[in-house]
C-alpha cells in the first residue's frame, strides 16, 4: 500500500517536473519594468516564480499585496529598502524577508547604486497583485 502511495506520488510529481538543465540570466526571459529596472524569469510556473532583478538607484514598485502568493525577497547584491505593513526594514547582501499573502508591501532602492535580489513568489505572483497605497495619515515606521 505504502509503495502505491509512493509511486502515486511520484507520477503527480512528474507533472509538474522542472526543466532539466541549469539557468543563468543569459538564458532567462528578460523583461523591463519602470522604464529603468531589469528582471529575468529564471522559473516561471503557477506553482513558483523565481526572479531575479535588478533596481536602479531611486527606483521603486508599486505598493501592493497578493491574495495567494507568498513571496521571499532575498538581496544578492546592494541594499533594499522593503515596507510591509507600515514597517520599513533595510535589507543588505545576504539578507531576506518573507511576505505572506494579504500584506501590503512595496521595495524600493533608496540607495546611490543598483540593488540585485531574487523574487520567490508561491504560487506565481502575476496576475495575483492588488494595488495598497499607504494612507496618507499613516508614517511608515522605521525597524
Amino acid at each position: 500500500m505504502t509503495f502505491a502511495l509512493v509511486l502515486l506520488g511520484l507520477a503527480g510529481a512528474a507533472a509538474v517536473s522542472p526543466i532539466s538543465g541549469a539557468i543563468s540570466k543569459t538564458e532567462a526571459d528578460h523583461y523591463i519594468w519602470g522604464g529603468i529596472n531589469d528582471g529575468w524569469h529564471l522559473v516561471q510556473r503557477p506553482d513558483l516564480s523565481v526572479i531575479e532583478e535588478r533596481l536602479a538607484p531611486g527606483a521603486a514598485e508599486v505598493r501592493h499585496y497578493h491574495r495567494a502568493a507568498r513571496q521571499f525577497f532575498y538581496v544578492l547584491d546592494g541594499a533594499l529598502t522593503m515596507e510591509m505593513d507600515g514597517r520599513v526594514y533595510r535589507l543588505t547582501k545576504g539578507q531576506g524577508v518573507e511576505i505572506a499573502p494579504g500584506v501590503p508591501h512595496q521595495a524600493r532602492n533608496e540607495e546611490d547604486a543598483a540593488v540585485a535580489i531574487l523574487v520567490v513568489s508561491a504560487p506565481k505572483s502575476h496576475g495575483d497583485r492588488v494595488d495598497a497605497p499607504l494612507a496618507a495619515s499613516s508614517d511608515a515606521v522605521p525597524d
